[in-house]
């Protein structure tokens, strides 16, 4: 493939459900491989399975890569020169080469019922061989034009006798591929079955469609999941009977995300159990109405989602491990690309986010926090207050959804106070305490966070009593419990006539209990 080529790639999906991290992974390398190299990022919705198609599901691949911030250049939905960017919109053009491929010996049609097919599975059922396969030793005992000769096969087509086309596959030959990532590999075609290429409604299989339509979108670099590389040498021979593999993208298969114990390719399951997301985004299946959460409902930051799938299978070489979208596309290459798959970890995972919510200006998340609170009854009345809260207690929060309880205090009198963490040391110095707190602060005209300290201190050192013994119970008056940022920064911004009702509300609390 000529170097002058305007690098063009793909992510090219099933609308049959959400999106999984390692697909948005897929989609994230190709992005950042046509950046780096001024290239197109294209999306292809790959439909033409209509058994498997899921209403929604397209719109939501596309919210998705809105989301992470990964807009194609051409897709369904935008349009483009290449258009249109649904396979089963493209359906008419696949006959002509399935069509050629049987003309040129390299494909044949097939008559087999799926009876027949059930039959075929159970009657050469070895021991060496539990599960036959439609492949070249077993095509000329089955019902197809090269079992049948020519004749036959016009007939059955002439009376309209439904027929899939399957590729050849030529026996003993070895098929070599160039992956990016795992360099040279080959495969031996008797072990590869006839797929079929043309099913028996007119649609392509992936087998076709996708030869197909990278070549007619000019698709010069195709990464896609390593579940894949099977399928490859279907692939390389589709593009050398039609194409000339000259003309064919470069592949690289990427390595899989495992499960947290690095056994076997994580799955929805596996979120299930363990109690973590996999999909991008919440998912309720249409036909089933099970419901999925994903990650930005979890309360993650998108650049956070990014950053954690770049580093699951790939690093830069460096120790670094936070990356802008814009270091990433400036650092990525697939020659650093593990071959081996990369182990999953949530916790490592939240790291990321807790580490995104630091560093970013909170006006980049705050309208999702102002959300998030306003779910959870919370009203946000002033916006400059909500940023003056949010950079007190960010460094605290791991995930958006935590700001509900580090933040929400701050607007809304706590529903619950917890009196039990109060009692056991609970007594009525320190309820004199209290009651003369509440009148200097009454008086206090500054209202400032130093003010409020000494005016703490000078009545504690008046009732001998420690201040540390007073701060807790402060503490859980103002917010509910045992956290929160400096109980001083706390009053200050909920304002006088709040810090005192607080009080006051939770020695009511403690008198009656």
């Amino acid at each position: 493939m000529s170097n002058a080529k305007k690098v063009r790639v793909r992510f090219a999906p099933s609308p049959t459900g959400g999106l999984h991290l390692g697909g948005v992974r897929t989609v994230l390398f190709n992005y950042l491989f046509a950046k780096q190299q001024g290239g197109d990022f294209i999306l292809r919705i790959e439909d033409t399975d209509q058994s498997r198609f899921v209403p929604g599901a397209e719109e939501y691949i596309t919210e998705t890569l809105r989301w992470c911030g990964l807009n194609p250049d051409e897709s369904p939905a935008q349009g483009g020169p290449f258009a249109p960017y649904r396979q089963s919109e493209r359906k008419a053009g696949y006959l002509q080469y399935a069509e050629q491929l049987v003309q040129q010996g390299n494909a044949y049609y097939a008559f087999d019922t799926p009876q027949e097919l059930e039959d075929m599975r159970n009657n050469y059922k070895t021991a060496e061989n539990p599960s036959p396969q439609y492949n070249h030793a077993l095509r000329s005992k089955m019902r197809n034009s090269v079992s049948l000769g020519e004749e036959a096969t016009r007939e059955l087509l002439a009376n309209g006798t439904p027929y899939v086309i399957r590729i050849k596959m030529p026996e003993n030959e070895t098929v070599h591929l160039t992956d990016m990532i795992r360099g040279e590999v080959s495969f031996q075609t008797s072990q590869v079955d006839d797929k079929v290429l043309l099913k028996a409604d007119g649609m392509p299989t992936y087998h076709l469609a996708v030869v197909v339509d990278d070549y007619l979108m000019q698709i010069t670099h195709a990464f896609r999941g390593e579940e894949w590389l099977p399928s490859a040498p279907v692939h390389v021979l589709v593009w050398r009977y039609l194409f000339g593999e000259e003309n064919m993208p470069q592949w690289a298969h990427l390595p899989l995300i495992l499960k947290p114990d690095g056994n076997g390719k994580l799955s929805k399951r596996d979120g299930d159990r363990l109690g973590f997301p996999v999909f991008a985004m919440n998912w309720t299946d249409p036909r089933s109405n099970e419901f999925t959460q994903g990650f930005r409902e979890r309360g993650f930051l998108p650049e956070a989602f990014v950053n954690m799938l770049a580093v699951l299978g790939w690093n830069d070489g460096s120790e670094q491990e936070l990356f802008t979208l814009d270091e990433l596309v400036q650092k990525f290459s697939m020659d650093r690309v593990h071959k081996g798959g990369a182990k999953f970890n949530y916790e490592k995972a939240k790291w990321f986010n807790q580490e995104w919510i630091k560093k970013l200006p909170v006006a980049a998340y705050q309208p999702l926090v102002k959300d998030i609170l306003q779910q959870a009854d919370i009203n946000i009345a002033d916006d400059a207050l909500l940023t003056k809260v949010l950079e007190l207690v960010k460094d605290r929060c791991t995930l958006l959804t935590d700001f509900v309880q580090q933040a929400g205090f701050f607007f809304k009198q706590p529903e619950t106070i917890d009196t039990a963490a109060i009692k056991p040391k609970w007594d009525d110095k320190k309820q004199l305490f209290f009651v003369e707190l509440i009148r200097a602060y009454e008086l206090d005209a500054s209202w400032e966070h130093d003010e409020l300290e000494k005016i703490f201190k000078e009545i504690a050192a008046a009732h001998q009593i420690k201040p540390g013994d007073l701060m807790m119970p402060l503490r859980v008056m103002l917010v509910g419990g045992k956290f929160g940022p400096g109980v001083f920064d706390i009053a200050v911004l909920i304002g006088r006539d709040n810090t005192i009702r607080r009080i006051k509300h939770t020695l009511q609390l403690l008198q009656q209990a």
